[in-house]
């Protein structure tokens, strides 16, 4: 079934929609709840409720791309799920250290109202940069911050070694580190 009849369900209120959802994307939405919190129930909930918060949000919402609405969607949740779980004691998962070797790059020193402005402007340096990222380079970075992959998985994946993998992830944060420094958006710690 094509995306927009999927959506379509969703405004008719048609149940049916969630069936077709998990159908075509249960593997995907399950993929990136798994990664990020590494445990078969709380990533099967994760995406039940990826498929509760996509009903509640179509309508009003209409996404022009379900599978990147639903990717974020499961993301957030599980995110969410795993700060939860880890509130009172810290690990589990990449989220740490993912966050961490991020934060070499991006800091948080700025005002209420200046994040608001320079969140859309850094959104825009982040994609000019990926877009100009070998896609080799481009696909090991998006596997490791954004689907949250282990670098096993990503060597695994990509047939890389995984010392190539560290390697190549060094790299492309060094450059991201240049271009937020050249933008105004890098601030040493």
């Amino acid at each position: 079934m094509k995306d927009s009849q999927i959506v379509e369900l969703y405004e008719s209120r048609n149940e049916k929609a969630i069936k077709e959802t998990d159908k075509k994307y249960g593997k995907y939405c399950y993929s990136i709840a798994y990664n990020i919190l590494y445990d078969i129930p709380d990533s099967e909930e994760a995406v039940n409720d990826t498929y509760m918060g996509t009903w509640n949000s179509i309508p009003p919402n209409k996404p022009s791309v379900l599978s990147t609405f639903l990717g974020k969607l499961t993301r957030r949740i599980s995110i969410d799920k795993l700060r939860k779980r880890n509130a009172e004691k810290r690990g589990g998962g990449e989220i740490p250290l993912v966050l961490s070797e991020l934060s070499e790059c991006i800091s948080d020193k700025n005002t209420d109202t200046e994040k608001t402005v320079e969140m859309n402007l850094l959104i825009g340096i982040l994609n000019g940069f990926l877009e100009n990222l070998p896609v080799n380079e481009r696909m090991v970075f998006l596997c490791r911050y954004w689907y949250i992959d282990s670098i096993k998985s990503i060597s695994k994946q990509l047939g890389f070694s995984e010392s190539k993998v560290k390697s190549m992830l060094f790299r492309t944060r060094n450059k991201l580190k240049e271009v937020l420094e050249k933008e105004g958006f890098y601030y040493k710690q």
